[in-house]
């Protein structure tokens, strides 16, 4: 079996991977870290959850000059959330070597805290599309020092549309730079964008593992959108979880499920874009350090987010696509963990869970929850008849009401006669 040492990560790295419990590399990494070290251009095809972000970090590592003051390697991500994990991912690799700096950059920080990291030895950036581009112009980065740079979740990339900025941030670096490109989709756009600026590229493509989807027990709950609330709680209160996300399709329904968990009593956060980025980046830090138990967030959250002891997910809203079902459900059931996924759906998201089902090339089992994510049969039946007999009375007094005749010495258009009336009746009404 390859190890690390062979493909040649240095000591001290290797030595920090093992204190993590890492010790063989995956199929993604032990393809791409060579093709790396080689100097090559390289296009990745791997999910979340396959090892790419080491992938690219490792090999990385063993190119910088740290007597070199500029910056030398540029990783762009589509989030905020994922531009702080991997900014993280490489502090953490970099514990045993010294003299390597890393700076990640993005929408929500100070900015004058940002031209400030900037003015010093920065050797790798990491960096939103958005704010990189605000410090282009701004003149506060020169990417002409470029040696390499990675596009990371290049799908997602275009999906938000930030595929025009990362044309002209590239743009801005010279031809001799080392481009690597990772994503879990090709479509036809990042295949142009692969050709304009990358030479004889290298493409790896590692296969989702089946553990990020078969290994993670998946339930679908049948419900309504009135009874996803109800039926959450009780799910929660059924199987407990220690560590748990619920995705909601909006920001405005997580923001409302979230109160409503507080409400409750649970220790929750909300994650999605409307939060400024300190109180986003103080939610993700207390619920790594377990210190809240459910955080409710939108897809923002989906990409690249990698929590130890995740043991439950929840599809409050279900996924429109199957690329985000599985993002989604791969946040649960890490490391080789148990996890488990529950979807909630109505009537009118079945042709989701088919198309999800088709995706994945799995039948999922619905089930109900009598009285909970559905009413009791029994119940649900002596509703309906109740429902039918106010509407069978309602329409017997409709009836009784045209039934009446009028006055012989009453016309039916004499606004007068009909205005005494309307009072004589109110007047019993008042009495009654």
């Amino acid at each position: 079996m390859v190890d690390f040492l062979q493909l040649g990560i240095r000591k001290e790295i290797n030595h920090t991977l093992k204190s993590l419990g890492i010790v063989a590399p995956t199929p993604i990494q032990e393809q791409t870290i060579p093709a790396v070290l080689e100097g090559k251009d390289v296009i990745a095809k791997a999910q979340t959850g396959t090892g790419k972000t080491l992938a690219f970090v490792l090999p990385i590592l063993e190119k910088i000059d740290v007597h070199n003051s500029d910056v030398q390697v540029l990783i762009l991500t589509p989030t905020r959330e994922l531009a702080l994990q991997i900014s993280k991912e490489m502090k953490k690799m970099i514990e045993n070597v010294e003299g390597i700096n890393v700076l990640s950059v993005y929408g929500g920080q100070d900015v004058a805290h940002q031209l400030k990291k900037l003015k010093g030895a920065q050797h790798i950036v990491v960096a939103t599309p958005g704010r990189l581009l605000d410090h282009i112009r701004r003149g506060t980065i020169d990417l002409s020092t470029i040696e390499r740079i990675v596009i990371d979740e290049a799908d997602q990339m275009l999906l938000m549309g930030f595929l025009p900025e990362v044309d002209d941030i590239i743009s801005e670096t010279f031809p001799s730079r080392q481009t690597m490109l990772f994503s879990a989709t090709m479509p036809n756009e990042i295949r142009s964008l692969a050709k304009k600026y990358m030479v004889e590229p290298e493409f790896i493509e590692v296969k989702a593992k089946k553990v990020t989807v078969e290994e993670i027990k998946q339930v679908v709950i049948e419900t309504t959108d009135r009874r996803k609330q109800a039926t959450l709680f009780h799910l929660i209160e059924e199987h407990r979880p220690f560590l748990a996300i619920i995705f909601c399709r909006t920001k405005v329904r997580a923001k409302k499920l979230h109160e409503a968990l507080i409400a409750s009593g649970y220790e929750s956060d909300e994650l999605h874009g409307d939060l400024p980025q300190s109180k986003r980046e103080k939610a993700m830090k207390r619920f790594r350090e377990a210190k809240t138990q459910f955080l409710v967030a939108t897809d923002v959250a989906a990409r690249g987010l990698d929590v130890e002891g995740v043991t439950h997910v929840y599809n409050y809203d279900i996924p429109h696509d199957v690329e985000s079902y599985v993002h989604r459900i791969g946040r649960t059931g890490r490391a080789g963990g148990d996890g488990v996924a529950f979807t909630l759906i109505d009537p009118k998201d079945m042709e989701f869970l088919r198309m999800i089902e088709k995706g994945i090339h799995q039948k999922l089992d619905i089930q109900v929850i009598k009285g909970i994510s559905i009413p009791d049969r029994e119940d649900y039946q002596r509703a309906s008849e109740q429902i039918k007999e106010d509407k069978r009375s309602e329409g017997n007094r409709r009836d009784g009401r045209k039934a009446a005749p009028f006055s012989s010495n009453r016309k039916p258009h004499d606004k007068r006669s009909k205005g005494n009336s309307s009072n004589k009746t109110q007047g019993r009404r008042r009495t009654r």
